[in-house]
C-alpha cells in the first residue's frame, strides 16, 4: 500500500523478523524498523537509579509509593544504542506508527516508545492479529489512539509485581536463603506443585484384585469370537478399585460397601468359576457422539504440544512467536477461541477440498471460551490467511519444529469446523455361579465408530499417557439378554493403586488456568522462572519441587498464607482486567494492596491486615528460621523425629540420637546451622525426589551415605574403618587416617578391602634411581602419579592400586607438553546479533554451554538448552555482559624470594606447626550486609 506522495512512514514492531516480513508489505515510503521487545523497565538495581533519585527512600523499589505510585523508568542499557537509531528515524520521517502487539504489553511497549522517543510528528497506533499483506495494509488505514486504559493495566501488574517481589523476597533472604525470590504467580504455581508433592509423600499404597476372564460365544455372527470382561460384583457387592482406597492409609474407605479381593481370594474364586456356564444378563446399546474441540488458545496449545511432542512452554512459545512474525499463524497470546467469520469460511471450504461435503456441518461452528476473565476481541490461534496453506504446501519453507507446530495448529483449526464424530456404545453384565454357589458378575464395554467426522483430522491427546485414545474402537460379538458364554480363561490379576500424577508443564499450565491465575503471556514464563529459581527441576516432563520449594512455600503458608490464596491470586487478575476495561482505577488498586487502605478495590483480607507493607515487616522476628527450613518426614522404629533441613550447602536428613532432643537453632541463613544442631546427618543425594525419601530409603542413607557405619578392623592397626559421610560427599576414616571415597565407588557397595586400599593413599610405589621417592595418589583432577614435583596423569583409578615402579618412571620421563586440543565445533551457530552483527555461537565451556560473539560470553541459565535459546534471548544475554563491562583483570601476584632449604628437624616443626593450625577452630567472620537486588 503506498503512502501519500511525498511522506515518509516509520513504522516500529518488536522484533527483527516481524520488521522483515511487515516492510515486505508495506514497500517505498515505509521504513520498518524494531523496538527489540520493552524499550524502558523499572530499574533492575541499585546501579540502574539515575543519581537524582539515589537518595530518595523508594528508589530501591523503582516506584514512588507515597506519591501516587509513580514509576522510575530507564531506558535497558541494551536498548540504549537502539533508541538512538530510533530516535534519528523520528526526526527524519513525516509519520510514526506504532505496530506493537495487539494486547496490554504491546500496548505499553507503544506507550513506553512514545514516552521515550518524544516525537514531534504525529503519531498512530497501527494493530493486527495476523502478518498478511491484507491485515497489514488494512491496520496502516485503520490506526487508532494507544488505549491508555490497557497501559494503566500493564502498568500496574508491572508495579505489583515488582511490590511482590522486592517486599516478600528480603524475608526469604534472612529466614531461608540469600538471593532467593518471591512472585506473585510463581509463588503461587509453587505452591501447586509442593501440594502434590505433599499428596504423593503422604500417599499409601494399596492391593486390591479382580479377574479378567476371556469370554467366548458358541457361535460367533457379527464381531469378534472371544472378548475381555472383568469381574465387578460378588454376591451383589461391587468389588473394590482403586478409588475405593484412601491415599494416605491405603485402607477400604469407611462405608464404600464394596468387596476387597486379595489375591488368595481373587485366585481361589478364579478356580472356583473354571468350567462353569457364563449368561449374559444385561445388553445396555446407547448413541456415541463426541463434539469437536475448540481451536487453539495459549494455554490449550502449550499443553497439546507438550503431550504430543514434548515441548517446553517456552519451546512451544518461541516456535509460535516464529510462525506469527513470518506469517503462517494469527496472534499466538490469546484465551479466546472465537474464529472470525473469514477464518470460518476457509476452514470449511478446505475441508470441502480434502474429506468432502459430508465432513461439513450444516452450520459454522461457533465456541465459548471457558477461561475466567477471558478477552473475546481475540481470535484464536490458527493458520494466517484467507486461505489455509496445508502443511504439505509450507513444509520445505519451516524448520522440523515449526513444522509440527504449524501442523498441529492447522489440524485443530480444520478438525474445529468438521462434523461430529458418530457411533455407538455398548455396555454388557455377564454372570456366572461358581462351584461354591457365589455369583459373580463381570462387564465388558464396546465402542464403535461409525463415522469419525472430525477425529479424521485431530485426536486430542490425554494427560494419562494410559488413557485410550477417543479414535480408538473396543468391538463386541454381537450379543443379546441370557445368552450363554464359556470362559477360555480365568486370570486373577492384581493391581496397586497409584498416587496422584506429579504436574507437567501442561497440566500445570491447565491449573492456572482453571484457578484464573495468570494470563496467556505468562504462562511460559512462570513455568521457566520457577525452574530458574530453584523450586522446581523437570525430569522428563515431570516437575518435581525441591526442598527449597517446600521451605519457601512452608514460610509463605505459616506467615503470609493470603499472599499465596489462589482466590487471593485470581481476584488481582480480576481487578486487573477492570483496570484494562476503564472500570477501575490502578492508583486505588495499588494503594489498597500496598498501604491497606479500604476504600473500595483492593483485596479487603490484605487490606484489614494493613496491607503488603506492614505484613512484611511486622513480626518478622517471630519466623523461626530454625522451623522454616525444616520438613518432617516420619518418626522412626526407635523413635527418633526424622526430619529434611535446608542448608547453605543443600538438604541433608537429619535425626536425633537416641536419648538426645534436636537443638534449635537458627538455620540456614548461616547463623550456627553446623554446629547447633545434634544428631546423624545424611546428605540426600542430587536427583532424589522428596517422595522418594520412604523410611526404608533415609535408613539406606543413614547407613550408606550419611550417618557412621563399621566395614571392619584394620588388621595392621587394629582400629575400626568408618564409612562417613562429609560435606563433600562420602569418605572412610581409621583414627587420624581419612580418605574420600572415589568416582567409581558407591557407598552402599564398599568394602572392607577398598576402604583399606583408600586409606594406604598416597601409595609408595617405589623408590627412584636418583633415591627420591615415587607415589601413586587421587587428586581433583583424578588419579596421578609423581616424585618429587613430577606429576603425570594416570588413565583410570584402578591403576593406582597396580602401576608399577618401571610403568610410573616410564610415565614421568615422557615429557610434559601441554597439548592444545583442537578446538571443539561450536554446539550451535545462530547467526549475527540483531545489536552489533557479530556472529554468535554456542560453545561448550568448563562450567556448561555458554553463548559468545567472539568478545564476551554469557552463561545459559538454568533450564535453557543450546537447541531452545533463540537468537534474540542470546542478544539480550550478551547486551547486558557488554552493559556490565570486561572483567576486571587480576593483579599477578608477586613473587616472593626463594627461601633457602629448611632442615629435616625445622620440616617436621613446620608441618606439626601446620596441622595444628587446621585442627584449630577459625574465628567466625561477621556476617556480611545483604546487598543483593530482590528477584520478582
Amino acid at each position: 500500500m503506498p503512502s501519500n506522495a511525498g511522506t515518509t512512514r516509520l513504522v516500529i514492531v518488536e522484533s527483527p523478523a516481524k520488521a522483515k516480513t511487515i516492510s515486505g508489505y508495506l514497500g517505498p515510503g515505509y521504513v520498518v524498523e524494531a523496538s527489540f521487545g520493552h524499550v524502558r523497565d523499572l530499574p533492575r538495581n541499585a546501579a540502574d537509579v539515575p543519581a537524582k533519585y539515589k537518595g530518595e527512600p523508594w528508589a530501591r523499589l523503582g516506584v514512588d509509593v507515597d506519591n501516587g505510585f509513580q514509576a522510575l523508568y530507564v531506558v535497558s542499557p541494551d536498548r540504549k544504542q537502539q533508541i538512538s537509531k530510533l530516535v534519528k528515524l523520528a526526526k527524519e520521517v513525516d509519520e510514526i506508527f506504532l505496530a506493537t502487539d495487539e494486547d496490554r504489553e504491546g500496548e505499553a511497549i507503544a506507550w513506553h516508545l512514545v514516552e521515550t522517543l518524544k516525537p514531534k510528528v504525529p503519531v498512530k497506533r497501527m494493530v493486527f492479529h495476523e502478518i498478511t499483506k491484507p491485515a497489514i495494509q488494512a491496520a496502516v488505514a485503520n490506526p487508532r489512539e494507544i488505549d491508555r486504559d490497557l497501559v494503566d493495566a500493564q502498568e500496574a501488574r508491572r508495579i505489583l509485581d515488582r511490590l511482590y517481589g522486592y517486599e516478600v523476597s528480603p524475608v526469604l533472604w534472612k529466614k531461608v536463603m540469600p538471593k532467593l525470590s518471591a512472585g506473585r504467580v510463581q509463588s503461587v504455581a509453587t505452591r501447586i506443585v509442593v501440594e502434590r508433592e505433599r499428596q504423593r509423600m503422604a500417599f499409601r499404597t494399596a492391593e486390591y484384585w479382580d479377574i479378567l476372564a476371556t469370554l467366548a460365544v458358541a457361535k460367533p455372527g457379527e464381531g469378534p469370537r472371544t472378548f475381555n470382561a472383568t469381574l465387578v460384583a460378588l454376591g451383589g457387592d461391587r468389588i473394590a478399585t482403586g478409588k475405593d482406597f484412601e491415599p494416605t492409609t491405603g485402607k477400604v474407605r469407611p462405608g464404600a460397601g464394596v468387596v476387597h479381593l486379595d489375591e488368595g481370594g481373587a485366585r481361589g474364586l478364579a478356580a472356583r468359576l473354571v468350567d462353569r456356564p457364563f449368561t449374559v444378563t444385561r445388553v445396555e446399546e446407547k448413541p456415541y457422539r463426541r463434539r469437536p474441540y475448540a481451536p487453539f488458545i495459549t494455554s490449550t496449545l502449550q499443553q497439546e504440544a507438550a503431550r504430543k511432542m514434548r515441548f517446553s512452554s517456552q519451546q512451544t512459545m518461541r516456535t509460535a512467536q516464529r510462525l506469527y512474525e513470518n506469517g503462517y499463524i494469527t496472534y499466538m497470546r490469546t484465551d479466546s477461541v472465537n474464529l472470525s467469520e473469514t477464518a470460518i469460511t476457509a476452514a470449511r471450504r478446505q475441508i470441502v477440498e480434502l474429506y468432502g461435503e459430508r465432513s461439513v456441518p450444516p452450520e459454522p461452528r461457533r465456541y465459548t471460551g471457558k477461561v475466567k476473565n477471558a478477552q473475546e476481541a481475540h481470535e484464536a490461534i490458527r493458520p494466517a490467511g484467507d486461505n489455509f496453506r496445508t502443511p504439505g504446501e509450507v513444509a520445505k519453507e519451516l524448520s522440523a519444529e515449526e513444522f509440527k507446530l504449524y501442523e498441529l495448529i492447522w489440524r485443530r483449526t480444520i478438525a474445529s469446523q468438521m462434523t461430529d464424530a458418530v457411533g455407538s456404545s455398548v455396555s454388557v453384565r455377564i454372570r456366572a455361579v461358581s462351584s461354591a454357589q457365589e455369583e459373580a458378575d463381570f462387564g465388558a464395554t464396546g465402542k464403535t465408530i461409525t463415522d469419525p467426522g472430525f477425529l479424521r483430522a485431530y485426536v486430542e491427546s490425554s494427560d494419562d499417557e494410559n488413557a485410550e485414545a477417543e479414535d480408538a474402537e473396543r468391538r463386541l460379538p454381537t450379543l443379546v439378554k441370557d445368552q450363554p458364554l464359556t470362559a477360555d480363561e480365568l486370570v486373577a490379576q492384581g493391581h496397586h493403586t497409584q498416587p496422584p500424577a506429579r504436574y507437567t508443564e501442561a497440566s500445570l499450565v491447565k491449573a492456572l488456568e482453571e484457578l484464573g491465575i495468570g494470563r496467556p503471556s505468562t504462562y511460559a514464563s512462570i513455568m521457566q522462572t520457577i525452574q530458574d529459581r530453584g523450586y522446581v527441576v523437570k525430569r522428563g516432563q515431570a516437575m518435581i519441587p525441591s526442598f527449597l520449594a517446600f521451605a519457601v512455600i512452608g514460610l509463605m503458608e505459616q506467615h503470609y498464607p493470603r499472599l499465596i490464596d489462589y482466590d487471593f491470586t485470581a481476584s488481582m487478575e480480576n481487578e486487573l482486567d477492570e483496570i484494562a476495561g476503564g472500570d477501575h482505577a490502578a492508583v486505588d488498586f495499588l494503594t489498597s494492596f500496598y498501604f491497606g487502605s479500604t476504600n473500595g478495590t483492593g483485596d479487603q483480607a490484605i487490606a484489614h491486615a494493613g496491607g503488603l507493607k506492614k505484613l512484611v515487616t511486622e513480626n518478622l522476628s517471630e519466623i523461626d528460621a530454625r522451623s522454616v527450613n525444616s520438613i518432617p518426614l516420619f518418626t522412626d522404629d526407635e523413635g527418633r523425629e526424622v526430619v529434611v533441613r535446608v542448608g547453605r550447602y543443600g538438604p541433608y536428613l537429619q535425626r536425633a540420637l537416641p536419648g538426645e532432643q534436636q537443638v534449635p537453632t537458627p538455620a540456614a541463613s548461616g547463623e550456627g546451622e553446623e554446629s547447633g544442631s545434634q544428631g546423624d546427618r545424611a546428605p540426600i543425594p542430587e536427583g532424589l525426589a522428596p517422595d522418594e525419601l520412604t523410611p526404608e530409603k533415609v535408613h539406606e542413607l543413614f547407613l550408606g551415605g550419611g550417618g557412621e557405619r563399621k566395614l571392619g578392623d584394620d588388621p595392621s592397626t587394629g582400629e575400626p574403618i568408618l564409612l562417613k559421610s562429609g560435606r563433600f560427599g562420602p569418605y572412610v576414616a581409621s583414627g587420624e587416617r581419612k580418605s574420600s571415597l572415589l568416582r567409581s565407588q558407591t557407598p552402599d557397595s564398599l568394602t572392607l578391602e577398598q576402604a583399606l586400599q583408600l586409606l594406604r593413599l598416597p601409595r609408595l610405589i617405589g623408590v627412584a634411581p636418583d633415591g627420591t621417592e615415587v607415589f601413586a595418589n587421587n587428586g581433583r583432577y583424578g588419579p596421578y602419579v609423581k616424585r618429587g614435583d613430577e606429576f603425570r596423569s594416570l588413565d583410570s583409578e584402578d591403576k593406582m592400586f597396580t602401576v608399577t615402579l618401571d610403568e610410573a618412571l616410564a610415565l614421568l620421563a615422557t615429557p610434559k607438553t601441554r597439548q592444545r586440543r583442537a578446538a571443539a565445533p561450536p554446539l550451535r551457530e545462530m547467526g549475527n546479533d540483531p545489536l552489533t552483527e557479530k556472529p554468535l555461537v554456542i560453545k561448550d565451556g568448563r562450567f556448561g554451554p555458554y553463548v559468545t560473539d567472539g568478545e564476551f560470553n554469557a552463561s545459559l541459565r538454568r533450564g535453557q538448552t543450546p537447541e531452545e535459546l533463540t537468537l534474540e534471548q542470546a542478544s539480550e544475554m550478551l547486551a547486558e555482559k557488554r552493559a556490565k563491562g570486561p572483567a576486571p583483570k587480576k593483579k599477578a601476584a608477586k613473587k616472593a624470594a626463594p627461601a633457602k632449604k629448611a632442615t629435616a628437624a625445622k620440616k617436621t616443626t613446620a608441618a606439626k606447626k601446620t596441622t595444628a593450625a587446621k585442627k584449630a577452630p577459625a574465628k567466625k567472620a561477621a556476617p556480611k550486609k545483604a546487598t543483593s537486588t530482590p528477584k520478582e
